[in-house]
């Protein structure tokens, strides 16, 4: 049975002019996306986008405006019946020095990834002046940089 998927993305840039981004092993595939994920029955955007930042940077955020949402069919990377439909936000942090990064994508150890169905994730910055859509992996997030490159003037 086909299913929506709705998942819900933040754009945060600290006041050094670095873009948050996911790096993630995830069924045996390197992935670079935005933070977030999967909206749960019951939540509006909003509080799973923030409930999303305190799963994955032990970050409380402020949810701003809207930024962009799908506005293409979309089949999911991990399932080929679901659509997925993804929706990301502006969000703020004046904590962002708190949270826990590494320097380089996939930085992760031998063991974290040894298992093919297993999953590993950490944070990274990408400086502005660097980020290009080819920065992420997934379809939807491409637009979502494309969109966010054509808006800033960095």
């Amino acid at each position: 049975m086909a299913l929506f998927n709705v998942r819900v993305y933040g754009i945060l840039i600290d006041d050094q002019a670095r873009l948050l981004v996911s790096d993630e092993f995830i069924r045996g595939a390197y992935i670079t996306k935005l933070p977030g994920g999967g909206l749960e029955i019951g939540e509006g955007t909003r509080e799973g986008l923030a409930r999303e930042f305190m799963e994955e940077a032990n970050l409380n955020i402020s949810v701003g405006e809207h930024f962009y949402t799908t506005d293409f069919f979309q089949i999911s990377a991990f399932n080929n019946t679901d659509q997925i439909i993804s929706i990301y936000y502006l969000v703020h942090s004046d904590k962002t020095e708190t949270i826990i990064t590494k320097q380089k994508a996939f930085d992760f150890l031998p063991d974290q990834v040894a298992d093919e169905k297993g999953t590993a994730e950490h944070l990274r910055w990408v400086p502005l002046s660097e980020l290009r859509e080819e920065t992420m992996t997934l379809p939807i997030d491409k637009v979502a940089i494309k969109l966010l490159l054509s808006k800033s003037k960095f």
